[in-house]
């Protein structure tokens, strides 16, 4: 099953990009801004395809979510559909859609490294997946 075109955006994530007019328009976070401050951004990467042929369901990754991201960030997170691309432990490119998982919290959130990775494995076993990719960078944000 192909995921449709559409992402999440709850709370904290429609904060950090900001409502205007009933529409998400970026806010304006410059270095000098007195309200905006750095804060920790993190990507996880969910490929769909299973090992055995199939896809990860999109109501199998909306069961993934509410059990096993909400209750980690209640506050909020941003999720995208995506294609990729990758080489594979035995060589094989892989080519798949993916669910893209954006986290932003602040840097006092002694609890988001463990949960990230929670999150990772939980959904590797559970999906039988080689690997989620992680990637980590600061954002300034402002609400």
């Amino acid at each position: 099953m192909r995921f449709s075109r559409r992402f999440v955006l709850t709370a904290a994530a429609a904060m950090v990009l900001g409502a205007g007019g009933g529409a998400a328009v970026a806010s304006a976070a410059t270095p000098d801004s007195p309200d905006s401050s750095l804060w920790k951004r993190t990507e996880l990467y969910f490929g769909t395809a299973k090992p055995g042929g199939g896809e990860v369901s999109e109501k199998e990754f909306a069961d993934f979510s509410a059990k096993d991201i909400t209750p980690r960030f209640p506050d909020g997170f941003t999720q995208l559909e995506s294609t990729g691309q990758w080489r594979s432990g035995d060589g094989k490119v892989v080519r798949e859609h993916s669910i893209v998982l954006v986290v932003l919290y602040p840097p006092t959130n002694q609890h988001a490294n463990d949960d990230l990775e929670q999150i990772r494995t939980d959904y590797r076993h559970l999906f039988d997946q080689e690997s989620v990719l992680r990637t980590d960078s600061t954002a300034r944000v402002s609400f």
